[in-house]
């Protein structure tokens, strides 16, 4: 079944229709996205989800006739308002890209020239396409619209301004700016707001939704994070190893998948009503090349059976012909509920205590005399996690940095363990430095690439105990176990690991010392939703089995939610907000606002 039957009695012509692509390795042949076919609509936007390798990014870039090296689209169609993309030589791809499809890439931070200013980039856009916008004053007018179109143009002198002087989602609006500069019949979006906090999100949001509507243009919308696509998107296609698996309207996918990954998918996303226990995907996706015989799912499903080892599973009817399923059970699996059972998250209550941490009147200042933190007060009962939130620029991973002593240029007093502690970490005595420690956010740039995941943890031990080789070695291994890892970890390097895994690793090289307190500094903003909640879930595996106690530094509310025992808003430097209901009963407008930008689903 073809994008046809998806939208069979639609009146309007599909300005995009994507018939049977299939892109593969170069030199192996083996298949990276095989069998895609869809449809897209004016106006419409599409939602493109799944796990990290699942192959939409792929597909996205084929969109535009596009691959990465290494690859090659090897058969298949992509016609956009009526022109087929695929066979096209580069001249004509070139004379599209920009004006009838355009692209926002993930990174603005990377994908803008940080040389050059917004204003120089933005005109940049139109060079190759004067025939529409002749002379520099019809190029003007159009930049300043696209501005008020993004957004933009109450920012005095944005035009004049290098990347790195414009926050993240400025940064994200201005790469809008240039997509949509040219007025194009098709956008594509690859992950645009992965790492924004939920405001800037929903800002970003908002905007693209807008656009759409206004310039009548159709999107196709890459994200791993689903409460954001089914925010936005009208219909939605979920890959799994290379193949959309369920393809259909979201409202429909979401209330009832008719897929067992889809359903793993929505049991993994933090909900910002409801404090539930995560359900992770077990296992791992196949890699390209090495996709089994039958359904690749099937390792990781739970309604697996014999058959689907051996067979293929062909596309599936569901809600008459809006909607088509790639699995052998599909008709039994969407009678279930979406979400089924899911235990409540047990938190703790310990009372009497001390605080482990406790801060008062911190004043944190960068350079020449900024203050970022305008003496912020708070406590960190033991084994309780408290969750620090707010938009970016808000002084979060300052804080962080602080209790750490990454960050020494501050003024107050925190104590841990009833103990005043010096404002840097040169400052702190081997067991202060031991009892805390950090989670990066990045897990990719937190690993040295040139070392094995054995030398990574164990670093630690070398710098702050004094062990012989066989002692190092017992507690790395037991601290990777801790961690959900193995000894076949041991002689493996970054490189060879996904962005879970690393992640992992990261958590074990801060287990290792055997910490009272992990600071994680936004340490889910770049996973899978699947990933995401198997780290939250061991997180608070570590909270019972070791006593930790954890600072959870986020923009996402939802995962507060899952998580948290206590919760710190800041803004601009200042708490706004604290304690353990803040999720249920706000009092300030600002936590109000931050609630009501959260994206939710309603599923069944």
């Amino acid at each position: 079944m073809t994008g046809d039957d998806q939208h069979s009695g639609a009146g309007a012509a599909p300005l995009l229709a994507v018939d049977g692509l299939r892109i593969v390795i170069a030199g192996s042949g083996a298949d990276v996205v095989a069998d895609a076919s869809f449809e897209l609509r004016s106006g419409e936007v599409l939602g493109l989800v799944g796990e990290s390798g699942s192959g939409k990014t792929t597909l996205a870039l084929g969109l535009m006739g596009y691959t990465r090296r290494g690859l090659r689209i090897s058969e298949g169609s992509v016609k956009l308002a009526g022109q087929e993309l695929i066979g096209l030589d580069d001249e004509h791809l070139r004379s599209l890209r920009g004006a009838t499809v355009a692209y926002v890439a993930q990174d603005p931070g990377s994908a803008l020239n940080p040389a050059l200013k917004i204003g120089t980039q933005l005109r940049e856009v139109f060079i190759g396409h004067e025939d529409e916008f002749r002379g520099d004053a019809a190029v003007a007018q159009r930049i300043e619209q696209v501005l008020a179109d993004v957004g933009l143009e109450q920012i005095a002198g944005v035009l004049d301004r290098f990347p790195h002087q414009l926050s993240g989602g400025q940064q994200q609006r201005a790469m809008l700016a240039m997509a949509f500069a040219l007025r194009p019949r098709l956008i594509i979006l690859d992950e645009p707001t992965t790492g924004l906090d939920v405001t800037t999100q929903r800002r970003v949001l908002d905007t693209v939704r807008d656009l759409c509507t206004t310039y009548d243009v159709g999107a196709v919308y890459v994200s791993h994070d689903l409460a954001v696509v089914g925010d936005i998107a009208d219909s939605l296609a979920v890959m799994y190893a290379g193949r959309m698996v369920e393809n259909g309207p979201s409202e429909r996918v979401f209330q009832a998948p008719g897929h067992p990954y889809t359903r793993g998918l929505l049991r993994a996303i933090p909900s910002p009503t409801r404090a539930h226990a995560l359900e992770g995907i077990e296992g791992q996706p196949p890699r390209p090349g090495s996709w089994p015989q039958g359904c690749s799912f099937r390792d990781r499903c739970e309604f697996a059976s014999e058959e689907c080892a051996v067979t293929l599973p062909p596309p599936v009817a569901l809600d008459g012909t809006l909607r088509w399923v790639r699995c052998l059970r599909a008709e039994e699996i969407v009678t279930l509920p979406a979400l089924g059972e899911l235990p409540l998250r047990e938190h703790f209550d310990i009372e009497g205590d001390e605080p482990l941490l406790k801060i008062e009147g911190l004043r944190a200042v960068y350079g020449a005399g900024t203050e970022v933190l305008h003496g912020v007060d708070l406590a960190v009962g033991r084994q309780r996690c408290l969750a620090v939130v707010g938009e970016s620029g808000a002084g979060k991973t300052t804080l962080a940095r602080c209790i750490v002593g990454l960050h020494s240029n501050w003024t107050g007093t925190m104590t841990f363990e009833g103990k005043q502690l010096a404002p840097g970490f040169r400052g702190r005595d081997h067991d202060a430095l031991r009892s805390m420690q950090y989670i990066f956010q990045n897990p990719y740039t937190a690993l040295n690439p040139r070392k094995t995941v054995g030398d990574l943890v164990e670093q630690p031990l070398r710098q702050l105990f004094k062990m012989s080789r066989s002692e190092r070695s017992e507690r790395v291994v037991a601290a990777l176990r801790d961690a959900a890892l193995n000894e076949q970890y041991l002689t493996r390097y970054p490189d060879q690991l996904s962005g879970g895994e690393r992640q992992r690793v990261a958590i074990a090289r801060g287990l290792v010392v055997e910490p009272q307190l992990l600071v994680c500094d936004e340490v889910t903003s770049a996973l899978d939703v699947s990933v995401q909640a198997a780290i939250v879930e061991l997180l608070h595996e570590l909270q019972v089995s070791r006593g930790l106690t954890l600072v959870l530094i986020t923009h996402n509310l939802a995962l507060v939610r899952s998580l948290a025992d206590d919760v710190v808003i800041l803004r601009d430097g200042d708490v706004v907000e604290r304690g353990k209901d803040v999720l249920d009963s706000p009092q300030s407008e600002y936590a109000v606002q931050l609630l009501s930008d959260v994206p939710t689903l309603s599923l069944a």
